[in-house]
């Protein structure tokens, strides 16, 4: 038996097509696109990018000042549960801080990982008022999952996410 070339190449083709298509047409419509609605709603929240693959969901946002960054994760979590399924939500939030903020939370980064290596969330907030001046709003939340800072000077903001699990301290801002 003799195999032709031409049609076997073509039935590669057309199955690789098939195959790698589908997953790429499921990827964007039944993931993505309800993803990126759920970010479109809410206000002041701007997608920058999203990354489905791997174990988690990580999205970066770009947030308008004043926005609610845990009710911006909240929001995402429960509209998009569905779409999510067991993938874990990462936000990483790339606004420009000013570098008098960056210097600020400089200056207050090792009572704020004390506290959270020992967790005393109580003493965040205190911290940051002790630490307060300069013109510079600190507001501090907390979920069951992060302790969510944000910390604004008038036209900049700085947004982090600080992770509650004991087994990594989570307090630098790209982990």
């Amino acid at each position: 038996m003799k195999l032709r070339l031409l049609p076997v190449v073509l039935s590669v083709l057309v199955s690789a097509t098939l195959l790698f298509g589908g997953y790429f047409a499921y990827r964007t419509f039944a993931m993505e696109s309800p993803l990126q609605k759920v970010v479109s709603t809410i206000s002041g929240v701007e997608l920058v990018s999203m990354d489905l693959s791997g174990p988690d969901a990580r999205m970066e946002l770009k947030l308008a000042p004043g926005t609610n960054l845990r009710e911006v994760y909240s929001k995402i979590q429960t509209e998009g549960r569905s779409t999510l399924g067991t993938k874990e939500l990462k936000l990483k939030v790339v606004n420009d801080p000013s570098p008098k903020l960056e210097q600020w939370w400089s200056s207050a980064l090792f009572e704020v990982a004390q506290a959270m290596e020992t967790k005393q969330y109580a003493q965040i907030p205190k911290t940051l008022q002790a630490q307060g001046g300069d013109g510079i709003k600190a507001s501090t939340e907390m979920d069951d999952k992060y302790v969510y800072v944000t910390l604004s000077d008038g036209t900049a903001s700085k947004y982090v996410m600080l992770p509650r699990t004991p087994a990594k301290l989570g307090v630098w801002p790209n982990e």
